[in-house]
């Protein structure tokens, strides 16, 4: 993009913004947002208001500055003076003369209700909460077109980014083979102390030094005894599988296998492990959505939460040529890596606001359609009444993710994952089993059940 171009698009407005959800990437957007003139963050929703005090104090902004509303009669008084709109009551936020509504609670049901009434009122959306967008996100993107608005997801995540590196490969007519992203976290090992560290946790590993090098002629040898050597590791979470679902609902690609590879690799040994099984790889198909476990020293860089994708090309020279400028090209010069490392939150996540605010675009495709789904299968028995609780990574206790087929949200289909969080179970659920819609009781009265209904009911989802 020609950045000047793109701010001299916008010369002299400004994109009034909203933001639901004041956590770890609000408050990084709140930071940046005031380095960006066209870009004017004037109301705060969280169900803490003393965290977003805390943010907008630790930014300098005085407390005479700042209005706390209960209603959108106060909130549209304190905006007209120039004050910044801080409630505890998202609707006051949502309701706001915005141009740009920024999601970020995390939450389900309610990020959904927030985004829905936003559209409606023909406010572009920002939707940071991947959770709502992997239920709902092609209904919000198909209302958001009717009312002349977008729904877009957010550069600074994952998604938005992976979409944007897809876009450019394929703009190129580069074939891609394998696309995704790192895992949240390194896993770093300590080739001094036999030791990996994962997060907090570390723990021994006394024969991995063995496992460093990757044998070539089969690495998914190489890739198990490494999974083995650090089970004691979680090595697969929600939102990476929530994550390429939206991937897959925006690029059509699809995952090669409903849990994915999760290898835990190098970043330079990815164009050998990403490739057809014929030619050496783990891929049973061309196109493979994963997610990777980035194996590093301490000494090495970082690739947490980056994105990348795996091409290959006929022009052996000229993929040499590029091996020659340290781009990551396997051993037979046919398979390349082009990846980007890192995300940085609302650092980013301007770019997004004021594509929308400024040019009405998305940061990714228009529209999106349903081609995955994230869901749960039991790793234990499940009995009747169980609350389906979600954990800090999003893990329901004796349930483990999947990326499957979109379907219906119809008794007897696979209900997706994030409409089934926080519900109970309607009956016994075995080890081994999907949990299907009609295995869940379904709450009274819930905007994202109704909102994915009549996301079926737009794409013609098959029952």
């Amino acid at each position: 993009m020609d950045f000047a171009k793109f701010f001299a698009a916008g010369a002299g407005r400004t994109v009034r913004v909203g933001l639901v959800g004041v956590g770890e990437f609000g408050a990084t957007l709140a930071a940046q947002a005031r380095a960006i003139p066209q870009l004017a963050l004037v109301a705060f929703a969280d169900r803490e208001p003393q965290r977003v005090l805390d943010v907008l104090g630790a930014l300098g902004i005085g407390r005479d500055s700042i209005a706390l509303c209960d209603t959108r009669t106060k909130a549209e008084a304190a905006l007209a003076a120039g004050r910044i709109v801080v409630s505890e009551d998202n609707s006051v936020v949502v309701d706001s003369p915005l141009d740009v509504l920024v999601e970020a609670t995390g939450h389900p049901e309610g990020g959904a209700i927030n985004a829905e009434r936003a559209l409606r009122q023909r406010r572009h959306v920002v939707l940071v909460s991947k959770e709502v967008d992997s239920v709902v996100g092609p209904y919000l993107a198909r209302l958001a077109r009717d009312n002349g608005v977008v729904c877009s997801p957010v550069e600074g995540d994952q998604p938005a980014l992976l979409m944007g590196l897809v876009s450019w490969a394929q703009a190129l007519g580069l074939e891609i083979v394998a696309l995704g992203k790192s895992s949240e976290y390194d896993y770093v090992f300590d080739p001094t102390r036999a030791q990996v560290t994962w997060r907090t946790q570390t723990i021994d590993t006394p024969w991995f030094g063995g496992l460093w090098p990757l044998d070539a002629r089969d690495p998914g040898r190489t890739l198990a005894a490494r999974s083995l050597a650090i089970a004691a590791l979680p090595q697969r979470t929600v939102p990476d599988y929530c994550e390429m679902c939206l991937v897959a609902n925006a690029t059509g690609f699809r995952p090669d296998t409903p849990r994915l590879h999760a290898p835990l690799a190098r970043t330079v040994e990815l164009p050998t492990i990403l490739r057809l099984r014929e030619r050496g790889g783990v891929l049973a198909a061309k196109g493979a959505i994963e997610v990777f476990n980035c194996l590093r020293r301490p000494d090495e860089a970082s690739f947490a939460g980056g994105v990348f994708v795996v091409v290959a090309g006929a022009d052996r020279k000229t993929f040499n040529v590029l091996k020659g400028k340290g781009i990551p090209v396997d051993a037979a010069d046919d398979h390349m890596l082009l990846y980007n490392p890192s995300h940085l939150l609302g650092v980013e996540a301007p770019m997004s606001i004021l594509q929308a605010g400024l040019l009405g675009r998305s940061s990714g495709p228009a529209e999106t359609k349903p081609v995955c789904d994230v869901v749960g299968r039991a790793t234990r028995d499940l009995a009747a009444g169980a609350l389906l609780s979600l954990d800090q990574r999003h893990a329901i206790d004796g349930v483990e993710a999947e990326l499957v087929p979109a379907c219906a949200a119809a008794p007897g289909n696979p209900a997706p994952f994030y409409l089934a969080g926080w519900n109970r179970l309607a009956r016994d659920v075995r080890a081994g089993e999907l949990l299907t819609v009609d295995a869940i009781a379904r709450p009274a009265d819930s905007a994202l059940w109704r909102m994915r209904a009549e996301q079926d009911r737009m794409f013609g989802a098959r029952a």
